[in-house]
């Protein structure tokens, strides 16, 4: 496995990408009480921080924390 944290892009900064094989997982982490609800997904989509994986079989997953009660708040991932 390959994982990239904090990877630059043209776009901006992805939080942590993993390749495996012809694999690639691109992660964004959010904080609910310092940023919109439903946010980390549309990260990904907005910054097209994918792009530069083209070729390969791509998820992008969205991870939010609720800072109060220290547990994941939603999850969402989508296949491109």
């Amino acid at each position: 496995m390959d994982v990239r944290a904090e990877e630059t892009t043209n776009h901006g900064q992805l939080d942590m990408a993993v390749l495996f094989n012809e694999k690639t997982c691109i992660f964004e982490f959010k904080v609910n009480e310092l940023t919109d609800s439903s946010r980390a997904l549309a990260q990904i989509k907005e910054k097209k921080y994918h792009e530069q994986y083209t070729g390969r079989e791509i998820y992008l997953v969205g991870i939010e924390f609720s800072k109060e009660g220290r547990n994941i708040t939603r999850f969402e991932w989508e296949k491109i």
